[in-house]
């Protein structure tokens, strides 16, 4: 039975599914899963993230938990975890920089949240030598000061989406057409999560809200609130949800969602306004990923690095630091939030 097949029986029995549940099936399918039976990365996967793209994204991202770390007294024993970690490649990033930093890795536990047995062996495997753990969701982190990276990961968790009817809502679903999955709207009704939405929306607009974010968010803020620390989530996205943003990445091209179940990365725009109000910590502004990266100082790092590339490593360099800064490429693109204890500054390079 394909993934396909396995959708269309759920329908014919449940009725329609929730966008959310679609994704659910098609990341995360225990069998037939996107995640759970590949490696998506790279040239050879599907999409490329920004640690795959130069050293320079996680070495600055850990020198910034760094010196949160320094600026909140050092606490001598921490969490230093990431969600949805990839291949491991921001973590050994961060943990390569963050050795010049006097008692940082001692003091350090470093903990990966993947669901992916593919991406968890992956892990190990660039992070050999170093004393990690693994966990299956925020809620399994230990308790204590949580030092927190989250890169593209808030995009790939199932969303909902709803269209205005009135002073109501009509969720967008997948049924069938025949035997071809289709898009389709249900039954006007209220929907208490989007009852302030009501105020900024007009007829037939859509809005999208991740049912599984508000609880992260929580979760993490709290451990930071009430142990110390500071996570930094980077993604695509923007601040309140406005439009259908469900895309499908195959080959790094964009496909149709319901093509080939299971075989396509699913991601929507994180609504990082929804991150700061549900977080009981404090939240910076929204911050572009390029200003942030500057701030930090990735330019006098590249051209450090620079020194002594012969011409081909140094034209990919030069476009690695591009890819990553500039507003025509991924500079704009992506924007950072950042969490922080009510009694800390923020992050480095972020402002309330």
């Amino acid at each position: 039975m394909s993934l396909t097949d396995h959708l269309v029986a759920r329908i014919r029995t449940e009725g329609p599914l929730s966008i959310a549940d679609y994704m659910g099936d098609c990341l995360l399918h225990p069998t037939m899963g996107y995640y759970t039976t590949r490696d998506p990365l790279g040239a050879a996967g599907d999409f490329t993230t920004a640690p795959e793209i130069s050293q320079m994204f996680g070495e600055m991202l850990g020198l910034c938990l760094a010196q949160c770390w320094l600026d909140q007294g050092q606490p001598d024993r921490f969490v230093l975890a990431e969600l949805g970690p990839g291949r491991g490649t921001l973590m050994a990033d961060v943990l390569r920089a963050t050795r010049a930093v006097p008692g940082f890795r001692d003091a350090a536990q470093v903990v990966l949240v993947e669901a992916s047995p593919t991406l968890r062996k992956a892990q190990a495997e660039r992070l050999a030598g170093e004393d990690s753990a693994w966990r299956d969701q925020v809620a399994d982190l230990p308790e204590g000061p949580l030092y927190l990276l989250a890169n593209e990961f808030f995009d790939a968790l199932p969303i909902r989406q709803f269209v205005r009817d009135g002073s109501g809502w009509r969720e967008r679903r997948v049924g069938l057409e025949g035997e071809a999955l289709a898009f389709g709207l249900g039954p006007a009704g209220p929907q208490p999560a989007l009852a302030h939405r009501l105020e900024d929306t007009a007829e037939g607009d859509l809005v999208e809200i991740c049912p599984a974010l508000p609880g992260i968010a929580a979760e993490i803020g709290r451990r930071i609130e009430t142990h110390g620390g500071a996570a930094l989530i980077v993604d695509y996205g923007g601040w309140r949800s406005l439009g259908d943003t469900l895309q499908a990445l195959r080959a790094h091209q964009k496909t149709d969602p319901l093509e080939t179940p299971g075989s396509a990365d699913l991601t929507a725009h994180v609504d990082f306004e929804a991150i700061a109000r549900a977080t009981p910590s404090r939240a910076t502004a929204m911050t572009t990923q390029g200003v942030f990266l500057e701030r930090l100082g990735i330019t006098a790092r590249a051209q450090a690095l620079a020194r002594g590339m012969d011409e081909t490593t140094l034209d990919a360099h030069v476009a690695a630091h591009r890819r990553l800064t500039h507003p025509d490429e991924m500079g704009n693109l992506f924007q950072v939030l950042g969490l922080h204890p009510a009694r800390a500054n923020p992050p480095a390079g972020l402002y309330p």
